[in-house]
């Protein structure tokens, strides 16, 4: 046998993305139509906009206000991969029943080998017009790429293109090289860091960079541009599972009495990832893709596989559960169980070793936030799910009223909208400590009278000297006052204060409130 006979042929893959899908989940979720233009923000920018939106000039990156400005009639939602999850669960319900092994990059975004779907329909193009038809049947657009290697084929989706055999890297030589990190679902979070750096040094194209030599750049670059080199060469990758292996680290817990609400499933789905990634360690493997089953009363069996670039850590599973069972009992999805959840199983369909977990400061596997998160959960698991809390910033004009507590490992929603416009708001920086009892003070000017806010919203005076119990500093520098008229609908929440802002000597800076009990003390800056 010679060697052109016994080499193997590439296992071809095929990537569907859904352009825009977090603008599409968020217009969906408001029943809006298509022609509505969103933007989905997150920490005051945007991340994700509808083609619509777009086309009035709206652009990721934008500042929330800058892209009302150019689209007036833009509809702004906040950033929820919750909802994400949960909506395009339907999606991918439809794929399966076109062609099963589906397996979920994130909410937007899935791949499958190509072996079946094309011997089924014939060819490649059928294959993808069968694709196309079964996504737009759900009400969502989508694009197909179909090439040799995964990274290729999720480029080619968002090119719409079918890559021949053997030519991806020819089909990627002429792409920006920001096309490395365009999907963050292939790259590792510090890969668009190595983008900007290559750009500096003069490698505008993806063929540029793959005309590098493989031994400069594994002595120079980290894995992951070893890994991002490999892509840019067409060389082999990871493929989509073929077949199960043999669930030596599966990990499953019986549901008594059976789960029908999102909560209670992804209770239980929390404390089942940490069992999991406790087998994981003690193993010395890490996961990188995950398969989800859930077994009903009604002999029903779901599953779907969640794939990542990187090794799973605990949050992150526990992630993709919530938002698996959260597309599986509450979506639009066809196959949505009939009876509660009776049986819920992770299992680990591939695995790395531990190694490519990223150490922690004093060695082992993961960092210490994933140890620390571990430990909260044990003692919440002692104290109850209440008594251990995270902070959560959400919308307000002070700093006590943007920070609500919920417990760990609940959904981190703030109580309002931290993006919303809030008149009188204190601007940054925020105080390093915040007091949970203020404590009472007096301003006073220059000749020793007591300073007060007046209706106006100004200072009846020059702030010269502050008193905090037997103590008092000079007053060296002070901004605002920033009045504070809230509820004053309400007769019996309504609140008419301000805040200054109060430097001391030796650079102490404070942050006061005025209110009806007169000066309090609300935060301190370091």
């Amino acid at each position: 046998m010679n060697d052109s006979s016994s080499r193997r042929a590439p296992a071809r893959v095929v990537a569907l993305w859904c352009p825009d899908w977090p603008a599409v989940a968020a217009a969906t979720a408001a029943e809006l139509p298509a022609t509505v233009p969103v933007a989905v923000v997150s920490a005051n920018r945007v991340v994700a906009c509808s083609a619509s939106a777009r086309a009035a000039g709206v652009r990721r990156g934008l500042r929330r206000r800058e892209a009302q400005s150019r689209c007036p009639e833009l509809h702004v939602a906040r950033s929820d991969p919750d909802l994400e999850a949960r909506t395009f669960e339907a999606v991918v319900a439809a794929i399966d029943a076109v062609a099963p092994g589906v397996e979920v990059l994130r909410p937007g975004l899935v791949i499958l080998a190509a072996r079946g779907v094309v011997r089924w329909f014939g060819s490649e193009e059928a294959a993808a017009e069968a694709l196309i038809d079964a996504v737009a049947a759900t009400g969502v657009e989508c694009q197909v790429g179909v090439a040799d290697e995964l990274s290729t084929a999720v480029l080619a989706a968002r090119r719409n293109a079918l890559v021949p055999t053997g030519r991806g890297a020819e089909f990627l030589a002429p792409l920006p090289v920001s096309y490395l990190a365009v999907e963050p679902a292939l790259a590792a979070p510090r890969r668009a860091d190595t983008v900007d750096l290559l750009r500096r040094l003069g490698i505008r194209t993806i063929g540029a960079f793959a005309a590098l030599s493989s031994i400069d750049v594994a002595s120079r670059f980290d894995a992951d541009v070893v890994a991002a080199h490999r892509s840019a060469r067409g060389l082999p990758e990871r493929p989509p599972s073929g077949r199960p292996i043999p669930p030596d680290l599966t990990v499953e817990q019986p549901c008594d009495p059976p789960v029908e609400r999102v909560d209670a499933a992804a209770f239980a789905g929390r404390a089942l990832a940490e069992l999991l990634h406790t087998r994981l360690a003690a193993a010395g493997v890490a996961c990188t893709r995950l398969l989800v089953t859930a077994r009903t009363g009604a002999g029903e069996e779901l599953a779907r596989t969640w794939r990542c670039a990187e090794p799973l850590t605990p949050e992150g599973t526990a992630d993709r559960v919530r938002w698996q069972l959260d597309g599986w009992l509450t979506g639009r999805n066809t196959n949505r169980p009939t009876a509660g959840i009776v049986l819920l199983r992770l299992e680990p369909v591939e695995v790395v070793a531990a190694g490519a977990l990223q150490l922690g400061l004093w060695g082992g596997v993961g960092d210490e936030d994933e140890r620390a998160r571990r430990a909260l959960v044990r003692v919440q698991g002692l104290l109850g799910g209440d008594a251990v809390r995270i902070g959560v910033l959400g919308g307000g004009r002070g700093p006590t009223e943007r920070i609500v507590l919920v417990p760990v490992g609940d959904e981190a929603i703030p109580h309002s909208d931290p993006d919303a416009p809030w008149p009188g708001r204190l601007p940054p920086p925020a105080p390093a400590l915040v007091l949970h009892t203020p404590p009472a003070i007096r301003l006073d000017d220059d000749v020793g009278n007591p300073v007060s806010v007046t209706e106006r919203g100004l200072l009846s005076g020059s702030p010269a000297r502050l008193r905090w119990g037997s103590r008092s500093w000079p007053v060296i520098g002070w901004a605002g006052p920033w009045p504070v008229d809230e509820y004053w609908w309400d007769p019996a929440a309504a609140r008419c204060a301000a805040r200054l802002q109060v430097l001391l000597e030796e650079s102490r800076a404070l942050l006061v409130f005025f209110g009806a009990d007169g000066w309090r003390v609300e935060g301190v800056y370091d």
